[in-house]
């Protein structure tokens, strides 16, 4: 597989242009950039959200952890459960009901931003917000791919092993089997369409 070096900038800009000179599979384009947090998809997320108003296209941006289970189901088998943090933990359902479905065919274009606070647990109260068709919704995430969920344009921010252990917070080691287990069974560096390797995180590659 060919990568090429790429700065952080660079590589959103790239995304944006290659949305904005596209007609969108439907009314809208809906785009995931997944990955684990220690990959940096939040960030890359938000600076592909912050280059496409530019170009054009209007971007809605929503983070996967706002649509967790309430922490009653997703903690059901403790506080570090690797397979569950891996199977239960996004609302599925919530996320394709509230935001992918009605930016798909057939969709209205309104979509809830998030559903619950990560953190609090608590709803967040956001309103709806309608995204002009042309519009384009900008997703982030783990362990994204694999679940069936409608995506147009899948963007894998991968890290070895040895980089995501070594970058992941020690609080948070306990979900490095999850990682483990989504690279050998929703193989995400073959069926993303656009791979980004972060092991550098100030110099990544990606498949161009």
């Amino acid at each position: 597989m060919q990568l090429n070096p790429i700065t952080w900038p660079k590589l959103a800009e790239a995304l944006a242009e290659r949305i904005a000179g596209q007609d969108p599979p439907g009314p809208w384009w809906r785009v995931a950039v997944d990955g684990a947090p220690a990959a940096g998809t939040a960030d890359l997320a938000d600076a592909l959200a912050a280059a496409l108003p530019p170009l054009g296209r209007r971007a809605l941006r929503v983070s996967a952890p706002a649509f967790w289970r309430p922490a009653s189901l997703r903690l059901e088998y403790g506080h570090e459960d690797a397979d569950a943090y891996y199977q239960l933990w996004l609302d599925t359902g919530a996320l394709r009901r509230e935001v992918l479905e009605p930016l798909g065919p057939g969709g209205t274009g309104r979509a809830l931003p998030s559903l619950r606070d990560p953190v609090t647990d608590r709803s967040t109260r956001a309103g709806y917000v309608t995204l002009p068709p042309g519009g384009v919704l900008v997703l982030d995430g783990p362990l994204l791919l694999g679940q069936g969920l409608p995506i147009d344009l899948a963007v894998h921010l991968s890290l070895t092993p040895a980089a995501l252990a070594r970058r992941t917070e020690p609080a948070q080691r306990w979900t490095l089997p999850a990682y483990d287990r989504y690279a050998r069974e929703a193989l995400p560096e073959e069926t993303a369409d656009v791979l980004v390797r972060a092991d550098d995180p100030r110099h990544p590659a990606w498949t161009g």
